[in-house]
């Protein structure tokens, strides 16, 4: 079954409790710093919107207290025009704000989207053996989606409304300050139940958002493990076990819409009393004389428009922690430190070809008393000659691979490249004079020429392909539909195993590489085409410095020496015959038999 139940990203939302949202947000500056000008003006824009009306009551208070009284139709015309126009000034205003941040908060999601982007491709093998690409893929979309949301409108508005509220207090406080005191009553209750719903809201928002990044990466798994699912009948095991995390979101979505309809009903329900209050004490100084008929309308009008601006805050608020926690996640990633960049060049030593001088590796989340991975690798390929690495299952050959064009950093030891040690290199020197193939062949949705031509560096051209074709046995691609450009889809399954593999194998040679590393890339082909392969690899091994990773002896004779594996340890070095003869390890593994040795187990 292909489900992991919780991916080992993500996080405990009870660490992040105590963390300070506007501290979280601070960190979008940098994006947002493009752009201010254009935020502050729609922020500015939309006060001004706001204002418009609040002074609606003001134009009421003189229509009811003047020509209303005093039975002037022309004077309640002209009102009637005043109110009409603060309206439409209103409309166009809030009109005027959303254009203004349109555009450029679509460009600021754009740009953190391509840095999120720009910033996985040069993380470590590590850290995408540890993530689930699920919660890698909910940060690039939801989370981003919420920041641009917060950027649009909460960040505006908690702005807008605060000072449209404090304007508005203002104003009733001044029409009559008794009952400005009666509509200040619940501020104390409403600030409390603010600062309650903050706490609680923050831990399940990221629990919510945790659980989505742990369901796209089983729908992920799903889609891409689609013929496993079908060939074990496994259909509904996987629709179980997604409706489980489903029906968890479900109940943390609910969770969350229980918090917000509380601070919802304690903000919409406190206001609305101290409006009913201050309506009846207004009405009875109204009947007592102190208070004229135009001053009540005002004030009550007043208190009307700011109900939108306080029952807003409930929903500001979780938008505002949800954006919070959303930063908090893209930056997770970001943090993350790239691979090392060229340290500074050590002296060159004299000899040339692939060298693994003292070279230890552990992984960087094993535990620190567990045995190394690869323990002291001492072994030299020389120019121009092939070197087949044969060990047990488990044994580290691909782990030892990996290092040369540094998908994993060596623990300890060096590796050099014609005495260059690989770490004093760029990546884009190192990769150039590196090709690799791997056992499992990596296609993209895009062309076979494409795919192929994905492993040259510089300009190459169709003689280039088709080469790497000819080489690779791969004509299979021109009886294809469009040939060369023939789409293969999603991780290339519209091929066969061997079809796959021979295209990643034309990808490794059609740059010429100066060292070429295959990692048993032979595995899925059938005898015959095993052969043809074979014939044409070694014209081109005889050009290049080869590490070739071996399981049969076929592929064995392919390089001009062979390395056994075993242990971590580099056991024995010699011809194919010569270790035939002398190492009883090596014969069982060529033979086929258990050796009986017990092999260090690797990842």
């Amino acid at each position: 079954m292909l489900m992991a139940t919780t991916p080992a990203t993500t996080k405990d939302p009870e660490k992040h409790v105590d963390r300070s949202a506007v501290r979280a947000l601070l960190r979008l500056w940098p994006y947002v710093r493009p752009v201010r000008m254009r935020l502050l003006t729609a922020a500015f824009v939309a006060v001004l919107a706001s204002c418009a009306g609040l002074v609606i009551p003001l134009v009421l208070k003189w229509m009811v207290d003047g020509p209303v009284a005093d039975r002037d139709s022309a004077g309640v015309w002209l009102g009637a025009l005043y109110l009409l126009l603060l309206g439409l000034a209103e409309a166009l205003l809030f009109g005027l704000r959303r254009w203004l941040v349109a555009r450029p908060l679509a460009a600021v999601e754009a740009g953190m989207r391509a840095d999120l982007y720009r910033h996985l491709q040069r993380l470590p093998v590590a850290f995408h053996d540890r993530w689930a690409s699920g919660q890698l893929l909910s940060r690039a979309t939801t989370d981003l989606m919420l920041l641009r949301m917060f950027l649009a409108f909460p960040l505006t508005f908690l702005l807008v409304n605060g000072v449209t509220i404090v304007i508005g207090v203002v104003i009733m406080l001044i029409q009559d300050w008794s009952l400005g005191l009666v509509i200040l009553g619940p501020a104390i209750p409403v600030i409390v139940t603010c600062v309650v719903f903050e706490t609680r809201y923050t831990k399940v928002a990221r629990q919510a958002q945790d659980q989505v990044g742990d369901l796209t990466t089983v729908v992920e798994e799903s889609v891409l493990g689609i013929r496993i699912i079908k060939g074990f009948g496994r259909h509904r095991s996987q629709a179980r076990a997604f409706r489980e995390l489903s029906r968890t979101l479900r109940g943390t979505e609910l969770r969350k819409a229980g918090l917000l309809a509380t601070i919802w009903g304690v903000i919409v329900t406190l206001p609305e009393v101290a409006i009913g209050v201050a309506l009846v004490l207004g009405a009875v100084q109204v009947a007592d004389g102190d208070l004229s008929a135009g001053t009540l309308v005002a004030f009550l009008s007043t208190a009307l428009a700011l109900r939108w601006p306080v029952e807003s805050i409930g929903f500001l608020l979780a938008m505002s922690q949800e954006a919070a926690t959303a930063t908090e996640r893209y930056f997770e990633v970001m943090d993350e430190k790239p691979e090392s960049r060229a340290t500074a060049a050590a002296p060159r030593a004299e000899d040339s070809g692939l060298r693994f001088q003292d070279v230890s590796f552990r992984y960087p989340d094993a535990p620190e008393d567990s045995p190394p991975v690869l323990d002291r690798i001492n072994l030299h390929v020389r120019p121009g000659e092939s070197m087949a690495l044969v060990g047990a299952t488990g044994s580290g050959k691909t782990t030892l691979t990996a290092l040369v064009p540094r998908l994993h950093e060596v623990t300890a030891g060096r590796i050099t490249l014609d005495g260059e040690d690989i770490t004093a290199m760029s990546r884009e020197e190192l990769r150039s004079k590196v090709a690799v193939a791997f056992e499992e062949p990596t296609l993209f949705s895009a062309g076979v020429g494409d795919n192929v031509l994905m492993g040259a560096q510089g300009d190459a051209g169709q003689d280039d392909l088709e080469r790497a074709l000819a080489v690779a046995q791969a004509d299979f691609v021109y009886a294809l539909p469009q040939g060369t450009d023939t789409q293969v889809g999603e991780q290339g399954l519209s091929l066969s195993g061997g079809q796959r593999q021979r295209l990643a194998l034309a990808r490794a040679v059609v740059g010429r590489p100066g060292f070429l590393v295959l990692d048993d890339p032979l595995s899925a082909l059938d005898v015959h085409t095993e052969a043809a392969v074979e014939a044409a690899l070694r014209d081109v091994l005889a050009r290049t410095t080869g590490l070739i990773v071996a399981h049969r002896p076929s592929t064995v004779l392919l390089a001009d020496r062979v390395a056994l594996l075993s242990g971590g340890r580099i056991a024995a070095v010699g011809t194919h015959q010569e270790l035939l003869r002398t190492n009883a390890e090596y014969a069982h593994l060529m033979a086929g038999t258990p050796s009986g040795t017990t092999e260090e187990a690797a990842r």
